[in-house]
């Protein structure tokens, strides 16, 4: 399993909203992937940070999700927010 844990953080108000009207849709794309097992982006107490969790099956899968968001709309309206995330294996 792969997980990647950590956070989007905004520097300005419209940042954040920018997030909050991308996400869903985000979230909606990425648990529908193969091998998607955890997906998601939450507000923080912070207005200009989220928390972002998510897993998947195996690396191949993982590296399909990153290669699919590259080219989402997504990626295109939150490219220039900084992303501080962790990945890591789990298990064997």
């Amino acid at each position: 399993m792969i997980r990647l844990r950590g956070h989007m953080v905004c520097v300005t108000a419209e940042e954040s909203a920018v997030v909050q009207a991308h996400v869903a849709e985000h979230i909606r794309l990425s648990r529908a992937e193969p091998g998607c097992l955890t997906f998601e982006v939450t507000p923080t107490d912070d207005p200009l940070v989220w928390e972002v969790m998510e897993s998947f099956r195996t690396q191949e899968d993982f590296n399909a999700h990153q290669i699919r968001t590259r080219t989402s709309k997504w990626f295109e309206a939150t490219r220039n927010i900084l992303r501080d995330f962790r990945v890591e294996a789990i298990g064997d």
